[in-house]
């Protein structure tokens, strides 16, 4: 299987866009997102639906639903074998436009200085 180095970003200021966004949903979720990281770094590219989808510009989605909220965690790979999440958000039908280009934003970010928006800490 193809493993992923999973990496939280780290905005300049210090802040953590996706810690962040999870303090804010239920507990429920966050257990859920703890389970799907761990598939995302087991199988990498090969992880699939449900547990995720690719939604446009390599920009990929872990996918949780709780009651009638479809949660999602914006992610993207960055060299092949390392899984950059970026931040959370809510959706009705489909991720918001603005949503997938603060992601790739986040991705050109690390790209540039992968040591400086690296959250040091496991999820």
């Amino acid at each position: 299987m193809s493993k992923a180095r999973v990496v939280i970003y780290k905005n300049l200021d210090g802040t953590v866009p996706l810690l962040e966004w999870l303090d804010c949903v239920p507990p429920k979720v966050q257990d859920k997102f703890i389970v799907r990281v761990e598939l995302l770094r087991e199988m990498g590219h090969m992880l699939r639906r449900p547990h995720c989808d690719y939604l446009r510009d390599g920009i990929y989605e872990l996918r949780v639903r709780h009651g009638n909220v479809n949660y999602r965690i914006l992610y993207c790979f960055c060299g092949g074998k390392i899984a950059l999440l970026s931040h959370g958000c809510t959706k009705e039908k489909k991720v918001p436009s603005k949503e997938i280009e603060r992601a790739l934003r986040s991705r050109l970010s690390f790209e540039g200085d992968p040591e400086v928006h690296t959250y040091q800490e496991e999820l």
